[in-house]
């Protein structure tokens, strides 16, 4: 290789890398100069005052701009997480989550609340979320009723833990109709075998609505049902008690006016036995003594 090429190679390779170096170079100065463009507060929370957070989320949960009340309480609990404020905010994002329908989120973040801060003043509206939530997922008398159990459970430990607290009524009245679900699913249940003519099915249902059921609207037509079975299977006595307890609890009902014809067929009238189970389990639901 001559000389003059050898040194326009070299000369080459030298362009080459010096061009390297200044786009090195260039790549550097401008990354230098888009860091310095980078404002890094955007990558943190922007601190603000607890009270102010939780203001926020109070008035925007009053407008119904859920989604964003959640996010300041949940900011609260971020940036102040050993504050009253952040206490106060784990159950406001609670009720938040049930406001949006999102019960098994307010349910958990709820009992753990009342699991860290069960003296806490805002323990009791905690567990009262709780109840309110499996309350409105109680499904139809047909289906499973384990969110109907689940609300009556807990709605009466708020009852026990916090006797006394403002949602005490709420939570009776709750309890009342969750009570009559459960009723109406017994009752549901004991039709279905009674119309296959299956008594020994069905006599349970109706007992346990009468005797755990007394004080909800289904338990006239249990008595009225146990007349039925009773007399379909030819125990009179039993029969006729529970037509003249019927009777004297709701003289004016078409299932007494129904359970007395019934008996009457077979020669028989409501005429009560002292020493039945049905005398004892309804001693405390008759409007008036029953007489013999």
């Amino acid at each position: 290789m001559s000389a003059n090429r050898v040194s326009a190679s070299r000369t080459v390779r030298i362009g080459t890398m010096m061009a390297l170096v200044a786009l090195a170079a260039t790549g550097v100065s401008g990354c230098a100069r888009d860091n310095d463009s980078v404002d890094l507060s955007s990558y943190v929370d922007t601190i603000e005052p607890a009270d102010v957070l939780y203001n926020q989320g109070l008035a925007n949960l009053n407008t119904g701009r859920l989604r964003e009340a959640q996010r300041k309480f949940q900011a609260v609990d971020r940036q102040h997480p050993y504050s009253e404020f952040a206490r106060k905010s784990n159950v406001m994002a609670a009720f938040t989550s049930y406001r949006m329908g999102r019960f098994d989120e307010a349910i958990a973040a709820s009992r753990r609340f009342v699991n860290l801060y069960p003296t806490h003043e805002d323990a009791a509206y905690a567990q009262y979320i709780i109840g309110l939530s499996y309350f409105n997922q109680m499904p139809e008398v047909t289906r499973d009723q384990r969110d109907t159990q689940l609300a009556i459970q807990n709605f009466n430990r708020l009852l026990e833990s916090y006797p006394g607290s403002i949602y005490e009524e709420d939570a009776k009245a709750k309890i009342r109709a969750a009570r009559d679900q459960l009723a109406g699913k017994e009752m549901q249940v004991g039709r279905y075998y009674l119309e296959r003519r299956e008594f020994a099915a069905a006599l349970p249902r109706f007992r346990l609505v009468v005797e755990e059921y007394g004080n909800t609207r289904h338990v006239e037509e249990a008595l009225a049902r146990l007349t039925e079975t009773y007399f379909a299977m030819g125990l009179a006595s039993e029969a006729q008690t529970a037509a003249a307890i019927l009777g004297h609890n709701f003289p004016d009902s078409q299932w007494y006016a129904d359970s007395y014809a019934l008996l009457a067929t077979g020669g028989l009238e409501p005429r009560q036995n002292a020493g039945s189970w049905i005398s004892r389990a309804t001693q405390n639901v008759l409007v008036r003594p029953a007489g013999g």
